[in-house]
């Protein structure tokens, strides 16, 4: 069995799909990342993968809900805790202008002091600018404050999102799935 979902590794979705196969008894499964969800349900009807799983918080997941519609259909859902996340911010901008986060992260915390607010596709692609330079503050794992804690500083810990996961395949569920009501 091959199950997508959004990468990259350090990604929540890629977390949660471990912790998935692991709970269902399916550790020998494949996982293959995509970079958006559009490619990942495309290779779901196509036959080149097995399941997706999305999280509905993703601001892809009603766009994917309806092209897909009739085609990928749920067959499993869950709730899941993310990383736990946290607001950090470049150790040498005092008070940081900007801050990126992934959208389905814009309401976690108050950022109306930021003047501009930066899309990011995930968390870990804040991560990675923030490390990089190009983000002067931004919501992502605070792992990634713990790792660099010489680069970065903590200015908000947000704990773990709880969050409804839907893992998609090509058949409908049965009428005697305990899944439908």
């Amino acid at each position: 069995m091959i199950v997508a979902t959004l990468g990259p590794e350090a990604s929540n979705h890629v977390l949660v799909l471990r912790r998935y196969l692991a709970a269902r008894g399916l550790a020998d499964a494949q996982v293959r990342l995509f970079d958006e969800f559009t490619a990942a349900f495309a290779a779901l009807v196509a036959g080149e993968v097995d399941r997706v799983l999305q999280c509905t918080a993703h601001f892809s997941h009603a766009d994917c809900v309806g092209r897909y519609m009739q085609r990928a259909f749920p067959m499993d859902a869950f709730v899941a805790g993310s990383h736990p996340l946290a607001l950090l911010a470049r150790r040498e901008v005092a008070e940081p202008r900007q801050v990126a986060r992934q959208p389905a992260t814009r309401y976690y915390t108050d950022l109306s002091s930021f003047e501009v607010q930066i899309d990011s596709p995930t968390t870990a692609a804040v991560a990675e600018g923030l490390l990089a330079g190009r983000f002067e503050a931004g919501i992502c794992a605070r792992q990634v404050f713990e790792d660099h804690s010489d680069e970065l500083r903590l200015l908000e810990d947000l704990g773990p999102a709880l969050d409804v996961w839907v893992l998609y395949g090509t058949e409908p569920l049965g009428n005697d799935s305990p899944l439908l009501i």
